[in-house]
């Protein structure tokens, strides 16, 4: 029997209690909400419920099971009427028993807390004046509903399952402090986020390079907007005259990793969100590893080195970048697209600007506000993009010079000659790639058929899961594409990682720089493991 669930009919408070009778538990917990007659001082004539019932099911259901792991509890569950409700019906129930009445009430708190907020229900009030209106229900046992806290029975079977004294209605100040959620509800209320909006951000893993000015301001905002993951990469440790304008962190701090210190950050912040701290200076190797795991790339760094190896290893991946510089007073941003064919830094400035030539933060100098406005800027992009929302910024180049608060917007095509875009408008070269991708039932397999083979993962990976064959040559992804020499051999050459994606994205740069017999295996080791075990 589902543990959450809907009803039209009446709920029985009684009955559902006795369902969660266990001789194992000593405390019993229930909330339960009623309809009552007047909603921020309008009086209400009765109320109506609807919900996406699949989706909300499913949320409702993730809920108790969080709340049975979180607080150790013995049972769990909640029932929440839908369709018309007349003044003074019960609108929601939630029961909790467990071993001490503690776990109880604050699974309990947790359970309605949660539903609440996360599950898609709406409600309609119908006033005495007759107005009325469908509204987003992430309150939906409060206000319109009479919070009322049942009796919390607390039967310690301390003596020999004789019941204790003194159960009954507790005292309220007795009720523990719910734990501290994060509350989304003001950017839900937007009509373009909303719940389905909201079920992106949580779902979406992004990598920010860089958490210094232009990196504080991005990952405060997507932590409060709840995106799901966040991979901080950053090998600096903090200066104190850093702190002016990356006031995340404090005077206590200096010295310290700021990938770590933005990690404790988003935890304290919004525990909801997983942060993943890399302490490192980002080289091709791991840029690739970490693009693949990643929904949306955020560059916040302050040199051109960093920027455009992510533009590369971005547009071979088909992943999305924001690009952010600063420079004194003035700084401009770019949301590149290779998904969508959009330009990318190379079809701006086809050779890389070397550092050195244009002054960074310390160099320059900076006012703090400057790299915090365009950091903001960067996060509100990736926030349109994540939840597909209008007005993104996309074939432009964004210029703003904050002295006189001049706004410039460049026009930015695809250049033919791009190399990483190449494959898009060299048709000749697209049929070419047509059969970039090989089925095989075995590495054998392809070795008799005269391929070499090269598998480009990550020396880990490597070492946990050897590839199958003694025949693979390795030879990591940011080598074959950037290293000095490259990748050149005689003969077909089929590139192999773990899921197929990785080596897609390196064959086609490859093929772009004129090696017309690389090849990729299409699925990588996880097909060929899948095959084997079918067969």
């Amino acid at each position: 029997m589902s543990r959450f669930r809907f009803t039209r009919e009446k709920i029985d408070a009684t009955s559902l209690r006795d369902g969660l009778v266990d001789p194992t538990c000593g405390g019993y917990t229930s909330f339960e909400g009623w309809v009552r007659n007047h909603n921020e001082g309008q009086p209400v004539r009765h109320l109506e419920y609807e919900a996406f019932e699949p989706l909300a099911i499913k949320e409702g259901e993730r809920i108790i099971q969080e709340a049975v792991e979180r607080f150790g509890i013995g049972h769990a569950e909640c029932v929440h009427r839908i369709g018309d409700l007349p003044i003074g019906e019960m609108a929601v129930w939630v029961g909790v028993s467990a071993r001490h009445r503690h776990e109880a009430f604050v699974a309990c708190r947790y359970i309605i807390d949660e539903v609440k907020h996360r599950v898609p229900i709406w409600k309609k009030e119908t006033y005495e004046n007759g107005d009325s209106g469908w509204v987003n229900c992430e309150r939906c046992a409060a206000p319109s509903a009479h919070s009322h806290a049942a009796a919390a029975h607390d039967h310690d079977h301390a003596h020999g399952g004789t019941p204790a004294p003194g159960h009954g209605h507790e005292h309220p100040h007795d009720t523990p402090a719910a734990p501290q959620r994060a509350d989304y509800s003001r950017q839900m209320a937007l009509k373009e986020v909303g719940v389905a909006g909201q079920a992106k951000l949580r779902g979406a893993r992004v990598l920010v390079v860089g958490c210094g000015g232009l990196g504080v301001p991005v990952i405060s905002y997507l932590t409060g907007a709840g995106v799901g993951e966040l991979t901080l990469v950053d090998g600096d440790r903090l200066e104190a005259s850093n702190l002016h304008r990356q006031t995340m962190y404090a005077l206590a701090d200096i010295g310290k990793p700021k990938a770590e210190l933005a990690a404790q950050r988003v935890r304290a912040l919004n525990p909801e969100v997983q942060a993943h701290p890399q302490v490192l200076r980002l080289t091709a190797a791991d840029a690739g590893r970490l693009i693949e795991q990643a929904d949306l790339v955020i560059d916040c760094t302050d040199n051109f080195a960093s920027k455009f190896m992510l533009n590369d290893l971005c547009v071979s991946a088909g992943k999305p970048v924001i690009f952010s510089s600063v420079y004194q007073y003035e700084g401009q941003l770019q949301v590149v697209r290779p998904d969508k064919g959009g330009a990318c830094l190379r079809c701006i400035w086809p050779e890389a600007t070397r550092d050195g030539i244009v002054g960074n933060c310390s160099e320059a100098g900076v006012l703090g506000p400057v790299p915090g406005i365009f950091g903001s800027l960067q996060a509100l992009e990736a926030l349109k993009l994540l939840m597909d929302l209008p007005g993104a910024l996309q074939g432009e180049l964004l210029v703003m010079d904050l002295t006189t608060m001049q706004i410039s917007r460049v026009r930015t095509r695809r250049a033919h000659d791009c190399p990483a875009h190449a494959r898009r408008t060299n048709p000749e070269q697209a049929t070419d790639l047509a059969g970039i991708e090989v089925d095989i039932g075995s590495l054998g397999e392809a070795v008799a058929q005269g391929f070499m083979l090269v598998d480009i993962r990550e020396p880990q990976e490597v070492a946990d899961q050897p590839a199958p064959s003694a025949q693979v040559r390795h030879v990591p992804m940011a080598q074959v594409l950037h290293g000095q020499p490259g990748l050149e051999v005689p003969g077909p050459v089929l590139l192999i990682c773990a899921t197929g994606r990785r080596s897609l994205a390196t064959a086609q740069a490859l093929r772009e720089r004129g090696q017309r017999q690389v090849y990729s295996l299409r699925g990588g080791l996880a097909a060929l493991a899948q095959a084997s075990v079918v067969s």
